[in-house]
């Protein structure tokens, strides 16, 4: 994969990166950081520019999230609890517990889209809960660029910096995802659990 995505951004410049980012952002197992990091090594020895890298990899970015929050609309919370309400048993959640999320992310989703736009995989498929709970759109944009502009500037700087080294920020960058990864697991296990808890000691009550 990392040979296809080299290749692309070499053919296809701020093209290439616009493309693969946005698409990046859809399917999260393509590594942004590498199409990144690669994108500031080739401002270095071709006639792309730091500026228009981070700019093209920010657009791909938002064309990705707003598919993403798209289908987050599509889905919405009555349709969800339609859902569990036919399936919530098989994994133990309640529409109760879905209005309970949806409450929590008006409250804190506008900060949780920002941050969450610089964690691995959580940054792609964030935009999906924000469409969920009906995200004012304009406010779902403005919060998705800013977070986006801070990953993209600090790793295309990053691979501009170190030139042909780039590579050593991406063997950073896959532990960095992998603590991500392991702390998302050990997170939605916990949650899952007090869930249990909680549903158990609702059928005793």
């Amino acid at each position: 994969m990392e040979a296809w995505i080299t290749n692309v951004v070499e053919e296809f410049g701020y093209w290439g990166i616009f493309l693969l980012i946005a698409v990046e952002n859809i399917f999260p197992p393509i590594p942004s950081e590498i199409i990144l990091t690669f994108g500031g090594f080739m401002t270095t020895v071709t006639g792309l520019g730091v500026t228009g890298v981070i700019l093209a990899s920010t657009a791909g970015s938002l064309a990705g999230a707003v598919c993403l929050y798209g289908i987050g609309r599509l889905l919405d919370v009555e349709r969800l609890e339609k859902l569990i309400g036919k399936y919530g048993k098989y994994i133990r959640v309640t529409s109760e517990d879905i209005h309970r999320a949806d409450k929590w992310f008006d409250k804190y989703g506008v900060w949780t889209v920002f941050l969450c736009r610089m964690v691995p995989l959580l940054r792609s498929l964030i935009s999906i809960p924000a469409g969920m709970s009906n995200m004012n759109i304009f406010t779902f944009l403005l919060f998705t660029t800013a977070g986006t502009l801070i990953w993209n500037t600090v790793l295309v700087s990053i691979g501009a910096g170190m030139g042909s080294s780039w590579h050593t920020i991406v063997d950073f960058m896959d532990v960095y995802s992998y603590i991500v990864y392991i702390m998302a697991a050990i997170a939605a296990g916990w949650f899952l659990l007090m869930l249990s808890q909680k549903n158990k000691r609702n059928k005793k009550a």
